[in-house]
């Protein structure tokens, strides 16, 4: 027993860093010691299905972004109308009646002048395809007496008939009618939806935002009213400031294309006006292709005066006139604007590019009265002036040095009559005796 003993007392003493292991309990084995957490199934679910919910959710958005698109269009429509239909709603009259006859009067002008903008679109082409034999007569002389050769009209004409190029572009536009009959029926279903959307926006406003406050605090109510009624203020000036810039362009247009005798000069007037202001970016080269092409079947030096006048107001109404109507009613710089602009088509398309405006200048007025402002230190470097005043300080030095470097000779002395020589002898005669 002695020996046993011993032999164990070695066996504890054989670690290899001279401690003692401790001594797994009876009924000890190595399949419980590597048992799963229970905490980690349950982890390992929740992970699962908030990756799930994710994946769900993605999936979701993307589907529904087109809606999703299309009531960000209505809400904001329903904003541009909101001030007309309250001020016939305060006059006695039922809200929704008055959203009905906002309505009406939009789809009638805009109808008006979509059906004058189509019967001058459909006469103008008639001219074109009748008065095609003369131009390409034209075109084929004037060839002929710079490049001495002879060429036909009739062979000229058979030519583009028995292209590939030309038969290759019937089959196209052949397929493609499908195509383009699903799109246009797709915009009328969209534009129906939006349409419905805007009406009830308008229509159920107050609803709407009593819905919409009952769930918040009485702080965030006053809030959330506030930011309504900023978006609808801003919303309005924009489309305020759109149209009178529309209509001071259609009048100028109007003066240059009936001077130049240019046919159907109100409805190209109009076109350019509305084209040119509610299709930011793009708008102004659409606005002006039309009336240039119109112009090229009266006289083709009418469609390069007609070039030069829409370049040039283009710069006065970015410069001058765009400036001082969006400083009073949008409040927004010019640069923000296009920046707002550029930033909205990247992300949203020409809707993005046409809500931009007055979302940035509601989101610049509601951030602004928040935001704590200091009164503006009155120094020469917050008006530019920042070159002529280290200037001046330079000016001011070397005349105080001049003046310095005078009252001393050159061996350093003290002129005649100096300040310094003035000093000393006034102390002296100020010793006491």
């Amino acid at each position: 027993m002695a020996s046993t003993d011993e032999t164990g007392q070695l066996g504890q003493q054989a670690s290899p860093f001279g401690t003692t292991p401790p001594t797994p309990p009876a009924g000890y084995t190595a399949g419980q010691g590597a048992r799963m957490p229970r905490w980690l199934p349950r982890a390992m679910m929740l992970a699962l299905a908030l990756v799930g919910l994710f994946q769900l959710g993605s999936w979701a958005f993307h589907q529904l972004t087109g809606l999703l698109i299309n009531i960000l269009i209505a809400f904001f429509a329903a904003l541009a109308i909101e001030p007309a239909v309250s001020r016939m709603a305060s006059r006695g009259m039922r809200r929704g009646l008055a959203t009905f006859l906002v309505f009406i009067g939009l789809v009638i002008a805009i109808a008006g002048f979509i059906t004058l903008l189509g019967s001058m679109l459909a006469g103008q082409i008639i001219k074109i395809v009748e008065d095609f034999p003369a131009y390409l007569d034209s075109v084929i002389s004037w060839i002929n007496a710079h490049f001495n050769t002879d060429l036909k009209r009739v062979d000229v004409q058979e030519g583009l008939l028995r292209s590939d190029w030309l038969r290759s572009y019937v089959q196209n536009s052949a397929t493609g009618v499908l195509d383009v009959s699903a799109q246009v029926l797709g915009g009328l279903f969209q534009l129906l939806m939006v349409t419905l959307f805007a009406f009830y926006f308008a229509a159920d406003g107050p609803r709407l935002r009593r819905t919409l406050c009952s769930v918040l605090p009485p702080a965030r109510q006053a809030e959330v009213l506030r930011a309504w009624e900023i978006a609808v203020d801003k919303t309005g000036g924009y489309l305020y400031s759109r149209g009178l810039m529309a209509l001071i362009s259609g009048v100028a247009h109007y003066i240059l294309l009936e001077f130049l005798d240019v046919p159907y000069a109100p409805v190209l007037a109009v076109w350019v006006g509305l084209v040119s202001q509610f299709l930011p970016t793009i708008g102004t080269y659409l606005a002006g292709a039309l009336p240039m092409l119109i112009a090229f079947t009266v006289d083709p030096w009418y469609a390069l005066w007609v070039l030069v006048f829409v370049v040039v107001y283009q710069q006065f109404e970015n410069y001058v006139l765009q400036p001082k109507l969006t400083a009073k009613t949008v409040d927004i710089h010019p640069a923000v604007a296009f920046g707002s602009v550029v930033a909205g088509t990247a992300l949203l398309g020409a809707v993005g590019a046409l809500i931009a405006i007055p979302a940035v200048a509601t989101l610049q007025a509601f951030l602004g009265a928040y935001v704590k402002r200091y009164d503006v230190t009155d120094d020469p470097r917050v008006h530019g002036h920042r070159g002529r005043g280290r200037g001046a300080g330079v000016v001011t030095r070397v005349r105080s040095l001049w003046g310095r470097g005078s009252a001393v000779d050159s061996r350093g002395t003290p002129e005649p009559g100096s300040g310094s020589g003035s000093g000393s002898g006034s102390g002296e005669g100020s010793t006491p005796a």
